[in-house]
């Protein structure tokens, strides 16, 4: 196969292909129903234009049959006028008008022959044909059904999948606050036992700090001493005064 070929069978197939995707099986199967109504219809046109015919034949045959019977009775008068030469004449006619009316029996025969034919074929296409519309109701029905069913079903995977997936964001919203709070109390480990340097703190670095803390608490010491002693001098002096007025008296 050369290659236009072999790009030619691609493309048809690929054709197909769309055509199956695009194809609305209840477009089909009323389309086809339409194509069985109208050959129905067709047959039903033949069965009436035989029936036509028939009739023609019929009308044909009955004149006929007048003709006959006049030209009968017209041999009759002639021969009883002595007229035998007029009797002849008129028995010949009617002997051809009988060959006419024997070849009209055998057309109507024919025709009523082929009209019983046509009935037949019109009740067996009539009844497929209605076979053939309650199967393709009952097969629209089902697809139409099945179609709905698939769009149900998609929605809920899409749904499924959305929910997945809002559940991923809040495993990892979650996980990034547990990390979060984690590292924040690490670092307040790290900031309490000097590890790791406090900017609030002016940029004190730990010794500063530890040294801050020995002033403070020297500061602190140095000041209760002199509460102490104040607070110890001033009861001496009370006692002294005491003792002073006690000699006097």
């Amino acid at each position: 196969m050369s290659l236009i070929g072999r790009f030619l069978t691609i493309f048809k197939a690929k054709i197909s292909k769309l055509l199956d995707r695009a194809e609305d099986p209840r477009e089909t199967l009323d389309y086809s129903y339409e194509k069985q109504l109208e050959m129905l219809q067709q047959v039903r046109r033949g069965v009436a234009d035989v029936a036509t015919s028939k009739k023609r034949l019929e009308l044909q045959a009955n004149k006929l049959e007048q003709s006959i019977t006049k030209l009968d009775a017209q041999a009759r008068s002639a021969l009883s006028a002595g007229r035998e030469d007029l009797a002849r004449v008129a028995l010949e006619r009617k002997k051809g008008i009988q060959a006419q009316l024997q070849s009209l029996d055998e057309q109507r025969a024919t025709l009523q022959t082929e009209q019983d034919k046509l009935v037949s074929a019109e009740q067996r296409l009539t009844a497929k044909v209605e076979a053939f519309r309650t199967q393709k109701e009952t097969i629209k029905a089902q697809y139409s059904a099945a179609e709905a069913q698939t769009r149900i079903g998609e929605a809920v995977s899409g749904i499924s999948e959305e929910m997945t997936d809002i559940g991923m964001a809040m495993d990892r919203a979650h996980n990034k606050v547990e990390t979060m709070q984690a590292r924040a109390g690490a670092i307040d480990e790290l900031l309490e036992s000097g590890a790791l340097e406090d900017l609030t703190l002016g940029g004190q670095d730990s010794i500063d700090r530890e040294l801050a803390k020995v002033t403070a608490e020297a500061d602190v010491d140095a000041e209760l001493e002199a509460l102490k002693r104040e607070i110890g001098g001033g009861q001496s002096g009370e006692s002294l005064g005491s003792g002073e007025t006690g000699t006097a008296s």
